[in-house]
């Protein structure tokens, strides 16, 4: 229905006329009207929703007739997000108190995939930074018990490990694959 109140009152005008010359209005919408009280809009929902079952656009859902998985056990008001978070396969959410415990347990392999000491460095201190300011924030969510790392002790692992990682490939045996066969 229109907000304009020169249509609304023609439209006013048109439904007396019908009415006094006998013939009845049709109705302006498939919905409920403007104006129309909750119960109105309920009894309208409900109707449009059994007539959809009863054409079948509810049959063959995914997932139809079996109960949610993982609802079992105690009340999480979060088992959406959660769900989610694990079907997408999303990293780095959360309180920073979880993701900086995270991060600190897979430094080691975050350390080897960088090739350069410098680089090495820099990201051991910006965790450090994020540590501390973490601390420092006063937010809801678990505390913050990460430690910070010895830059210098982790860049000489990171070394060791990627002269370790040298060795290795210097005596496993270069296995050369031919391009063509001879037949």
């Amino acid at each position: 229905m229109s907000d304009d109140p020169r249509q609304s009152a023609e439209r006013y005008r048109l439904d007396r006329e019908l009415r006094e010359s006998g013939l009845e209005p049709e109705p302006a919408a498939n919905g409920p009207q403007r104006g129309s009280t909750a119960a109105e809009r309920a009894a309208f929902v409900e109707t449009s929703i059994q007539q959809a079952i009863r054409r079948g656009e509810f049959d063959n859902l995914p997932g139809a007739g079996k109960p949610l998985p993982d609802l079992g056990g105690t009340h999480d008001p979060d088992w959406w997000i959660r769900r989610k978070i694990e079907s997408e396969q999303l990293t780095g959410l959360g309180p920073p108190a979880l993701t900086l415990r995270v991060e600190y347990a897979e430094r080691a392999e975050r350390m080897d995939a960088i090739a350069r000491e410098a680089d090495v460095r820099e990201a051991l201190h910006d965790f450090n930074r994020r540590v501390i300011e973490a601390r420092r924030q006063l937010q809801g969510g678990p505390p913050v018990v990460t430690p910070t790392v010895d830059v210098e002790a982790e860049v000489a692992a990171w070394a060791e490990r990627r002269r370790a990682r040298e060795e290795a490939a210097a005596v496993a045996p270069v296995v050369r694959r031919r391009w063509f066969r001879r037949g």
